[in-house]
Order: structure tokens, then C-alpha cells, then sequence
């Protein structure tokens, strides 16, 4: 395995494990991108491995979703259900596509603002892990369309890198009484239409300058991200269950404050 193969292995295996919980995997990938200098023409990579994690998601999943699917003509709440995370979904979508240009070429091309917001994102998730109220919604499939589309409009703070798409829907919902578990399983829901726009919409922009060349490494990206988001979809709901979110806000302020320093140091 050539250098350039072990940090695309590297990277994909970042974006799986980081994708679905709330520390930015955009933020970390671009981080460890400029630190390790791995430069991918058009951003290639980057936009196929997240497929990677798209899919696992759509495969963790599937048998609820076929459910949903097969069910939502005859029955009320499979109907809500699908409204409900289209509902929430269309604010990221409308934002993404008239700012896409200055995220694309302004925000992710600044390590220092991605570091300072995993920073801030972390003490957030610190803070609103101690104060969130108690819960009034357990089901992710019942939230009241307020509320769906309210967490909608935060996630659309994830646009700027190192705030969390996951974390910003998380806090979120966690602040309008959604329990932990509902809250993330919501968000798990949430990212298959904004993932999959997301990455249908960057193919069509970059279309004229992707680049396929190092096949090799793209395609150890993507299977290490499909892998690596399998195991973590599976594993964060009973863990966030349990022991909250505090863990991955400390995680946010260690990585972000040893970015800033290295930053600091002129690497």
C-alpha cells in the first residue's frame, strides 16, 4: 500500500466513524486532509467516500425503511413520518444550493475557523447535555412538524465546517424536548435526504473537474467509510442512550484545540 492509498484508507476511515456522531466529519476530514497534504482534484474523494457513509446508513436501516416505504399510502403515521423528515430537510436544501459556491470555496478552505468551531460546538453539546429539558417526544418517528422543521433550520449551521450536521440536528432537537435517543435516531433519518442531496448536488457542480484517476484510492475510501458507519450507526444509539453526549463535546475542544495549535506552529 502505497502513501497515498494508507491516507485515503486513513480518511475514509475518519469520515465513517465521525459521520454519524455529533463532531463533524466534514471538519475532521479537512483538518487531517491539510495536515497530511492530501490533495484530491476537485474534491473527488471527498464527494464519493461520503456515499460510503450514505449507503451504510441506507443499510442499517433498510428493513425500517422498506417498512415506511411500503406502508405510507395506507398508513397515517408512516405518511407523517416521511413528510416529517422532508419537512425538516427542505431548509438545507434551499440554503445549500444558493451558498453552496462560498461553503465550497470560502469556509472549507479555512482550517482555522473549522477548528474554532469544533471548539465551540463542543462546549455546546457540553452545555445542552447538563440543561436540556426533560423529554416530551422518545419516538423520532412521531415529532410534531414544528419541531421537525425547526431542527431543519439548525442543521443548516452545518454548512459552516466543524459545526456537525449530526450535532447541530442533535442540540437541537435535545433543546426542544426530544429524548437522546430520539434525537439521534432523528438525525440518522434526516441525514439520508441530506446526505444523498448533498452528494448528488456536488457530483452535478463538479462535474467538469472531477477526477478519477486514483481509482485505487477512492475505492479503499469508500469501502473503509461504508464499513467503519455501519458499526458506529449500530453502536451510538444505545451508547448516547446511556451515557449522553459529553463525550463527543470533549472530543470536539481536544482535536479542535491541538488543530489551532498546530495551525499556530505553521503546519
Amino acid at each position: 500500500m502505497d502513501m497515498n492509498t494508507l491516507v485515503a484508507a486513513i480518511l475514509g476511515l475518519v469520515e465513517g466513524l465521525t459521520e454519524f456522531i455529533p463532531v463533524s466529519s466534514t471538519g475532521h476530514l479537512l483538518l487531517l486532509g491539510h495536515f497530511l497534504g492530501f490533495d484530491s482534484p476537485g474534491r473527488t474523494f471527498e464527494v464519493v467516500i461520503q456515499l460510503g457513509a450514505v449507503l451504510a446508513i441506507l443499510t442499517v436501516y433498510a428493513a425500517k425503511l422498506w417498512q415506511v416505504a411500503s406502508t405510507m399510502h395506507t398508513d397515517p403515521a408512516s405518511a407523517r413520518f416521511v413528510a416529517s423528515v422532508l419537512l425538516a430537510f427542505f431548509p438545507a436544501a434551499v440554503i445549500g444550493v444558493l451558498a453552496h459556491d462560498i461553503i465550497k470555496t470560502i469556509l472549507f478552505e479555512t482550517p482555522v475557523l473549522i477548528a474554532t468551531m469544533l471548539i465551540l460546538g463542543g462546549l455546546v453539546l457540553l452545555v445542552v447535555d447538563r440543561i436540556a429539558p426533560a423529554p416530551l417526544h422518545e419516538d423520532a418517528m412521531q415529532l410534531p412538524f414544528r419541531k421537525a422543521l425547526s431542527i431543519g433550520l439548525i442543521q443548516c449551521l452545518a454548512m459552516i465546517p466543524g459545526v456537525s450536521r449530526s450535532g447541530a440536528t442533535i442540540v437541537g432537537a435535545r433543546l426542544m424536548g426530544v429524548g437522546k435517543r430520539a434525537s439521534a435516531e432523528f438525525s440518522f433519518f434526516l441525514s439520508m435526504p441530506t446526505m444523498a442531496g448533498a452528494f448528488t448536488y456536488d457530483l452535478w457542480k463538479s462535474r467538469h473537474i472531477l477526477d478519477f484517476s486514483a481509482l485505487t484510492d477512492i475505492a479503499v475510501g469508500f469501502l473503509l467509510a461504508f464499513l467503519s458507519a455501519v458499526l458506529v450507526v449500530r453502536w451510538t444509539l444505545d451508547f448516547v442512550s446511556r451515557h449522553g453526549f459529553a463525550i463527543f463535546g470533549w472530543w470536539r475542544i481536544i482535536v479542535g484545540t491541538a488543530a489551532l495549535i498546530l495551525l499556530s506552529l505553521g503546519f
